[in-house]
């Protein structure tokens, strides 16, 4: 490898900044792995992590990114071999780790997974965390019985990178998809995608209107990475025995709900943590996301192609949410 390479860092010295700036091996924390990455990807925790008030990230000057992908440069560990391909999510990578804007990581190796067949490094980061946390939800989903036989299944969030990835995904599955949108004027992209139906926001929860706690039945199951009121709003129209996996909290963290959609209706609240999802079962849902979750085409997905130079503005746009699906990092 080249004794100078690339990458972008946040610096909170006087002023606050985000730039590209060179770096060396001897910068990179410490691991048994170091990859050249080749991708990586734009999520919402990488925007916090680029602003001084986002809570992320705690020292400085820091790399921030929680993907990548790309190839084994050196390994001290016998599980991965110099030029394999591999991929990184989770843990504490992009927030208390060097992460995936740069042209080289080093991380520890129990961090590492090898690219499943049937994944290119650039489809590996198409997914990426939001990807792999749809795919966490849809596994949760289907161990508690949701199929495609049993009804609609809802997707909060839609336009977004975790709901854009469940809708595609789930449609791939075979499940009739209601897209639940903040942006109905994207009912083209999420048809596109898969969704048999598109429904606005204030379909799901309306602020103006008095909440039951138990509502009309509407789905079997839903993937919400929104949270917050509309969660509890979900909850009261999840049908018998039906379940709701939740991974976000961009609506807030308080969900007034009641028991009741749990003792009269049965209903599973399912919690997805895709950061430190065990070894094993990550390995099972990125070879699903490799086969049975796998969209025709991934590329739809994706909003647009940064490049490191191009990052801080792509940054800046997922915090005002001017993005559709996902922003793709080309590092190297």
């Amino acid at each position: 490898m080249s004794s100078s390479f690339q990458a972008l860092f946040v610096d909170n010295t006087e002023p606050f900044s985000v730039a590209v700036k060179p770096a060396s091996l001897n910068d990179l924390p410490a691991g048994e792995v170091v990859i050249k990455v080749a991708y990586s990807s734009v999520n919402y925790k990488d925007g916090l992590a680029s602003i001084p008030d986002g809570n992320i990230v705690k020292s400085y000057p820091f790399v921030p990114g929680i993907d990548l992908s790309g190839v084994v440069e050196s390994s001290e560990d016998e599980r991965f071999q110099q030029g394999q391909p591999v991929l990184v999510t989770g843990y504490g990578l992009g927030v208390s780790h060097f992460g995936g804007y740069s042209e080289y990581a080093r991380v520890p190796a129990d961090w590492v997974v090898p690219l499943p067949d049937g994944l290119s490094l650039k489809e590996a980061m198409i997914y990426g965390t939001a990807g792999f946390t749809a795919a966490m939800s849809i596994q949760a989903l289907e161990d508690n019985s949701t199929s495609p036989d049993q009804g609609k299944v809802l997707v909060t969030g839609a336009s977004g990178g975790v709901g854009g990835a469940a809708v595609a995904m789930l449609a791939k599955r075979g499940y009739q998809v209601v897209a639940g949108t903040g942006r109905t004027s994207e009912s083209g992209y999420l048809k596109r995608l898969g969704a048999a139906e598109v429904i606005s926001r204030s379909e799901i929860y309306d602020p103006e209107a008095k909440q039951r706690p138990l509502d009309k039945q509407l789905w079997q199951a839903a993937v919400d990475p929104v949270g917050g009121n509309q969660l509890a709003a979900i909850l009261s129209k999840i049908s018998y025995r039906g379940s709701v996996a939740v991974s976000g909290l961009t609506g807030g963290t308080k969900v007034p709900a009641t028991v009741l959609p749990f003792i009269l209706r049965g209903v599973n609240l399912l919690g997805i943590d895709s950061v430190f999802c065990p070894a094993e079962l990550r390995l099972k849902v990125w070879e699903r996301m490799a086969t049975d979750l796998k969209p025709a085409d991934l590329e739809t997905l994706v909003d647009r192609e940064v490049t490191l130079a191009e990052l801080p503005q792509a940054l800046a746009d997922i915090l005002k949410s001017n993005t559709r699906g996902r922003v793709l990092v080309k590092v190297s």
